[in-house]
């Protein structure tokens, strides 16, 4: 009888071999599920939630945060790919994939009665030879716009349709080479999505400045002006009230009046620096424009006040759009109208406002040099859209990766062969029954080419054994041609993966198979199983 159950007679244990196959079946189940999706050949899921609403993806990372997993194991294994995309974009699939193919492997030297702790010894052993491999693939490369096209085209192909993998990767490139300053981290939140549900997907677009959700609030402001100043603040040009609970007594009507000029007066001084500032900066030149984008309210008074001098004016701006459009435009956020100079403000040689049903944007473009961007999604529902928002995040993280990388990995599984080849070498060096480990660790690994070929609609072992043969006669890394069926080498072809992607694979499958094989009792006696029981 198991331990814990002379202290708890109601707990539910599964030993040793019963808890092994209950680790492998949850990795198994779980690599079944996500296998078909691998690759740029790779089918669809449709995810229905409870309230009916459809989500069409075969993004790994989507799809395992949507489904409702309730086995334990298959949701700690969930949990490190997903982790795995959130640090680097990529890469949950092929982790499922070789996470549940390491424990199958592993399971058939169990089964011949070969310890767990010796197959683990050789999986570490044959991580620290992995590594060493990938260090040796690995291409230092100029990582210009023609590179990042490649990584980001590869990362993309695999989310979402060909042409429009080929659209997005142009503006994702392109977005993060806009936001990216010589000496300091790329910051992705500079790159801002805006969704507007109208026209086809490939109407996508990059805008090399800032979009808006929201329009200007008054009906006499102009909808499109050119040569325009902006100017970025966060002061209230509304009568609010003071922080403290303060009230004011007053005996007359005319005191009361004089309350009420008083506050008008308070606003109308603000209101009167900025349009003395525009008369500054535009004269009477009809060519210059001048918009004011305030983080905070602006009264219908004021707003009047402002449309009369031909100013622009967009109030309750997002606090994030602050920073965004001081990047986009240049120029200095400010929170007071005390002692406003031109220096303070940015430009940019367009702004219009475009109406969507009920929704309004404002565009602002031709900006001179900026450092914040917006990728406008368009899509005609609203599962399009979502699905290009996700492809857009792991393209920006695919980019960023092989900028902070500094070089590139040949893809189409190129990296898998030639890890298998050098590691099955590696193995007639390794003493003792710790090879079997490093055996198991590099037949596991194949299992991203075998997907790939079977996704493809070719044979998988075919496939296989043409790479290695070619790999053996050739002195650089060989991946698979998913239309042929043939040999290539991905570097001629620019078909390129992200370093830290496969670093962080190999590390995360390594752990998470290591400690699931070393479990021999599994324990279900925690308060909350037991409440219905008691």
């Amino acid at each position: 009888m198991s331990a814990v159950k002379a202290l708890n007679p109601k707990a539910e244990v599964a030993r040793a071999a019963q808890a092994l196959a209950v680790n492998i079946s949850a990795a198994k189940g779980l690599q079944d599920v996500l296998r078909t999706n691998l690759g740029p050949k790779g089918t669809m899921k449709m995810l229905v939630s409870g309230s009916g609403d459809i989500k069409l993806t075969k993004d790994g990372n989507v799809l395992l945060h949507e489904m409702q997993i309730q086995h334990p194991t298959s949701s700690l294994i969930a949990r490190v790919a997903t982790a795995q995309d959130d640090v680097t974009g990529d890469g949950t699939t092929s982790n499922i994939l070789i996470i549940g193919e390491l424990l199958k492997q592993a399971d058939l030297y169990i089964a011949e009665g070969l310890h767990p702790r010796l197959i683990t010894e050789g999986f570490e052993l044959a991580r620290d030879k992995a590594l060493e491999v990938l260090d040796g693939v690995k291409v230092k490369r100029e990582v210009d716009r023609d590179t990042l096209i490649q990584v980001s085209r590869t990362s993309l192909r695999t989310k979402v349709y060909q042409e429009l993998a080929d659209l997005l990767t142009e503006h994702v490139v392109d977005a993060v080479l806009a936001i990216k300053t010589p000496k300091g981290a790329i910051d992705l939140h500079m790159v801002e999505t805006i969704e507007m549900r109208h026209k086809t997907d490939m109407d996508t677009m990059l805008v090399r400045g800032m979009v808006m959700d929201h329009g200007a609030r008054h009906p006499d402001m102009k909808k499109n002006i050119e040569n325009v100043y902006i100017l970025t603040c966060n002061v209230s040009l509304e009568y609010e009230k003071t922080e403290v609970n303060s009230g004011f007594f007053y005996k007359s009507a005319e005191e009361r009046e004089k309350l009420v000029v008083a506050e008008r007066q308070f606003i109308n001084d603000r209101v009167n620096r900025i349009i003395e500032l525009k008369k500054k900066v535009c004269g009477d030149d009809p060519s210059k424009n001048f918009l004011v984008i305030n983080q905070k309210g602006i009264d219908p008074m004021s707003l009047d006040m402002l449309a009369k001098e031909g100013i622009v004016a967009l109030r309750r701006a997002k606090r994030r759009n602050m920073e965004r459009v001081v990047l986009a435009c240049g120029g200095m956020a400010v929170n007071s109208v005390d002692d406003l100079v031109p220096e303070y403000l940015g430009w940019a040689g367009h702004a219009y406002e475009q109406v969507l049903g009920e929704d309004k944007f404002t565009f602002i473009e031709d900006c001179k040099d900026p450092h914040s961007v917006t990728i406008v999604i368009k899509g005609p529902n609203a599962h399009t859209i979502t699905q290009i928002k996700d492809a857009i995040r792991d393209g920006l993280r695919a980019v960023k990766n092989a900028i902070d990388d500094n070089c590139v990995l040949p893809g189409a599984g190129a990296f898998e062969i030639a890890a298998y080849q050098e590691l099955m070498k590696y193995k007639d060096t390794v003493k003792g029954r710790a090879r079997l480990g490093v055996q198991a660790f590099a037949e596991a690994l194949l299992i991203i080419v075998k997907v790939l070929a079977q996704n493809s609609g070719l044979d998988p072992q075919e496939a296989i054994v043409k790479l290695q043969q070619e790999y053996l006669g050739m002195d650089q890394p060989v991946g698979l041609d998913i239309k042929t069926g043939e040999a290539i080498v991905p570097l001629n072809e620019g078909i390129l993966d992200n370093y830290n992607v496969k670093r962080q694979l190999l590390h995360s499958c390594t752990v998470i198979a290591t400690n699931l094989l070393l479990v021999d009792e599994i324990m279900r006696a925690g308060m909350s199983s037991l409440k219905g029981d008691s």
